[in-house]
């Protein structure tokens, strides 16, 4: 299974003009083909506030329920909120923030840590800022297209 971060949705969704969107609706279409794309509530939850701003609260709902869908993810609802927000432990979270790591970010590490599925990656435009932290690839998506041999 991969990993996908917040920002290849966002980008998809929102920015078709960023430089990186072409490379970003390639990499997404062959990872959620693929049957092998994940993400966590947290993921989830974040492009929702991204979004928020430009979203009516139907909108936005609809948002929540159907992009796992649209994107083909084995979204892991082990994850709920409900079910592991009390086991986020202020010191479990200071762990991950003492690598200097900011609250959102150390919240996508715990989910890829905690995940109840094996995961063989992390992708992210953003991949530099999870390399170190955590115990699988990160890489960007043009890195998991030349790189990751399943898609």
């Amino acid at each position: 299974m991969i990993f996908l971060d917040t920002d290849l949705f966002v980008i998809d969704l929102r920015y078709r003009r960023d430089a990186k969107y072409t490379q970003n609706r390639l990499f997404l279409e062959k990872a959620t083909a693929s049957g092998l794309a994940t993400t966590s509530i947290f993921n989830l939850l974040e492009v929702c506030g991204i979004l928020s701003f430009n979203l009516n609260r139907q909108q936005l709902y609809e948002l929540f329920r159907y992009l796992p869908q649209h994107y083909n993810l084995k979204l892991d609802f082990s994850l709920a909120p409900s079910q592991r927000l009390p086991l986020l432990t202020l010191g479990r979270m200071m762990e991950i923030i003492s690598q200097k790591v900011s609250f959102g970010d150390s919240l996508i590490i715990y989910a890829v840590m905690q995940h109840s599925q094996p995961l063989t990656h992390f992708v992210s435009w953003n991949a530099e800022h999870y390399n170190s932290r955590l115990n699988i690839p990160a890489l960007t998506p043009a890195e998991a297209l030349a790189t990751v041999q399943y898609f």
